[in-house]
């Protein structure tokens, strides 16, 4: 398949301030995975998730389109795209923050996972009494997707209702399979270790650290700026968030170890019949370019909606344009 060009003007630069500026940091049970009130007698296992909800009143407030961030700039991936979407047809929307990013706490000595994101996704579907949602998925975030469909899968051959309904699911730049994933060395696979710890910890205070971490997550037709560099060293620092990079940095591995639960061909053949499936890479990603390829492979005589478009992997800041005419179209 052949990119598709797409020659939409992004909005301009949206400073990680005025971002966290709205939302609000919820107090999270992590052993009962659920939110609680804020004025309770904070426990050794509560924690400050950091999430942004918007509803129109003339909307179905329990229906959402919920946006599951990527790694390592978590919610902020959104938003972009989210002036686009706000300024173009508004419709209810819930970003969602990781334990570990952005404005959420970032405890060092916490069982990051794939399954505990999924745990505080569901815990803010109860909170909000979210009924049905669409769900948007970037980088990472594909891992998590792949779970609450797994978990909305059981429930159903079980003969139980879920509480929260997912009908359609978007991924964008994401790991859909174990045998796909082919991230450079230096990415990744190297934060993971001590080596990468250390680095972590100067690029806390460091900006050519950190840029030279990052930078090659853009495109170089982009030309990411020094001031949207800025902005994310902005989201990421938080709390001394740049130590997650390498708390969290080993779900590649944790992928390989589920490849049969967190593996979407299986999904998509039991599900599709009642939840809509769409794809989108980028056609400059080096981070997960085999994964749209064998996508296409595997996932066609099922009638996954699969296309290319132009960008490096931060294709979310690279194109919001294009991606929020794509949530846009399935929302309708």
């Amino acid at each position: 398949m052949q990119p598709i060009n797409n020659n939409n003007s992004a909005p301009g630069i949206i400073p990680a301030k005025k971002w966290f500026s709205t939302g609000e940091r919820l107090l999270y049970d992590t052993a009962a995975k659920c939110i609680i009130d804020n004025d309770e007698t904070t426990q050794l296992n509560n924690l400050f998730v950091y999430n942004k909800l918007i509803t129109y009143s003339r909307q179905n407030q329990g229906k959402v389109i919920s946006f599951l961030p990527g790694f390592p700039f978590g919610s902020y991936d959104w938003s972009k795209i989210d002036s686009v979407i706000k300024d173009q047809h508004p419709l209810n929307r819930l970003y969602v923050e990781y334990i570990g990013q952005g404005e959420s706490d970032k405890p060092e000595n916490y069982p990051y996972s794939t399954f505990e994101r999924a745990d505080l996704v569901e815990a803010l579907w109860d909170y909000y009494r979210i009924d049905s949602t669409i769900l948007v998925t970037f980088d990472y975030s594909s891992l998590v997707a792949l779970e609450l469909l797994r978990r909305q899968q059981e429930k159903t051959e079980n003969g139980l209702k879920p509480s929260t309904i997912i009908t359609k699911v978007l991924f964008i730049n994401g790991g859909y399979f174990a045998d796909g994933h082919s991230h450079p060395l230096f990415t990744t696979p190297l934060l993971k270790t001590g080596f990468g710890k250390r680095g972590t910890i100067k690029a806390q205070t460091s900006d050519f650290a950190f840029n030279g971490m990052i930078k090659g997550m853009w495109s170089k037709k982009h030309q990411v700026t020094d001031a949207e560099l800025a902005e994310v060293r902005d989201a990421v620092r938080r709390r001394n968030g740049v130590l997650f990079m390498h708390y969290a940095a080993g779900f590649v591995d944790e992928h390989k170890v589920n490849r049969e639960r967190l593996n979407l061909l299986p999904i998509v053949a039991k599900m599709y019949h009642d939840v809509s499936f769409y794809i989108v890479g980028s056609d400059k990603d080096r981070f997960e370019p085999k994964q749209v390829i064998l996508a296409m492979e595997r996932l066609s005589k099922y009638g996954v909606s699969i296309e290319i478009v132009p960008g490096g992997h931060m294709v979310t800041m690279e194109q919001p344009q294009l991606i929020a005419d794509r949530i846009l179209a399935i929302a309708d």
